[in-house]
């Protein structure tokens, strides 16, 4: 009996010696604004609590557990929400990260699964709009440009070395899935500059293609934040994305002609500027133009042109507070769906992080 005491209490301390070296952390963000959009119907404005002004709410889990010999398994699993009604954001897509991979801490990091895709990570760790936050959650006209931002069934490859990073993806496209892709990415970033640029190319269930560059840089400097981007997306004729990659630039709120899409060029240009400890100050300026397909657009060349600025208080590492206004322009085809072509917008929102 002590015999077997004894093994069990071996036993015991070796599984717990195991666990300790795993690890599961929750994570989530909470984000709630109000709205107030001009022109939203014709000849009104609208008043709206959205599910998220700055961010998207969100609930996930990651894993890591440390192998030895600077192997580690890590997985992530992320849900998003509307905070306004607690609903799903998404009636089929309940998981906007689900992957599972390996790290070296001499080969890189190996992932596979429904994850960010290459566009995405340069936007928002190179020169992402805003210093406190990528990008605003209710007007992101440059993510747009990013092709989904996400793709399923993702072999994705990144490796760092000193200053320099990149990454590689590769999706299968499975059944009817629209993420059939490959492309690759490669950043620097040493101090307070930081550059790179990248390549994707998608295809559809049809054979048809979008493909898309960007490269751009941030500079920080004290309390100065600055950062230029440019982006293109190329469509074949007779695609299935374009109106999927439309509505990223300002949601499902602009007219067909929008979605008549042959190529599409963006330049950004935005600062940051920290006040005080607790308070940031930013602004961006977005403009795109876009040529189109149709017989009757093919001489059209439209322009949006994007504006905004936020003031961000932070009550704590978690909390925050921000003031959103923000201004769209449209000439040429495009148009907001109810014929609109100038339209405002402020938010006041409250977040928290953890």
């Amino acid at each position: 009996m002590k015999k077997a005491a004894l093994a069990l209490s071996i036993l015991a301390a070796s599984t717990s010696a195991a666990w300790a070296q795993s690890s599961v952390t929750l994570y989530g963000i909470v984000d709630v604004g109000l709205r107030w959009t001009s022109n939203a119907n014709v000849g009104s404005s609208e008043k709206q609590v959205i599910p998220g002004g700055m961010s998207q709410s969100r609930l996930g889990v990651n894993v890591t557990e440390d192998m030895g010999g600077g192997l580690k398994a890590i997985a992530n699993l992320e849900h998003r929400l509307n905070s306004d009604t607690g609903a799903q954001s998404s009636p089929t897509d309940f998981w906007r990260q689900s992957w599972v991979g390996i790290q070296s801490s001499d080969f890189g990091r190996l992932t596979l699964g429904r994850q960010y895709n290459i566009l995405f990570d340069i936007y928002t760790s190179t020169y992402a709009s805003f210093k406190y936050s990528p990008y605003i959650e209710a007007y992101k006209p440059e993510i747009g440009l990013s092709m989904g931002a996400r793709q399923d069934n993702m072999v994705k490859y990144l490796f760092e070395t000193g200053p320099v990073r990149g990454e590689i993806q590769v999706s299968a496209g499975e059944g009817n899935s629209q993420n059939k892709s490959y492309g690759g990415m490669l950043r620097y970033s040493q101090g307070p500059i930081a550059f790179g640029g990248a390549y994707l190319q998608v295809e559809d269930t049809l054979g048809k293609k979008v493909k898309g560059y960007t490269a751009g840089g941030g500079y920080t400097a004290g309390p100065w934040y600055v950062n230029l981007s440019w982006a293109t997306n190329k469509f074949d004729r007779g695609g299935l994305l374009g109106a999927a990659y439309t509505s990223g630039l300002l949601g499902n709120v602009l007219n067909a002609a929008a979605n008549d899409v042959r190529k599409r060029d963006m330049i950004s240009v935005g600062a940051t500027y920290q006040l005080t400890p607790q308070l940031n100050l930013g602004g961006h300026y977005w403009y795109a133009t876009q040529t189109h397909y149709s017989a009757a657009l093919a001489n059209t060349k439209s322009k949006g042109h994007y504006l905004a600025f936020v003031a961000d208080y932070a009550f704590s590492k978690r909390t925050d507070a921000y003031v959103e206004l923000d201004y769209t322009k449209h000439d040429g085809a495009v148009r907001f769906a109810n014929g609109a072509e100038k339209r405002g917008g402020a938010i006041v929102g409250m977040r928290h992080r953890f």
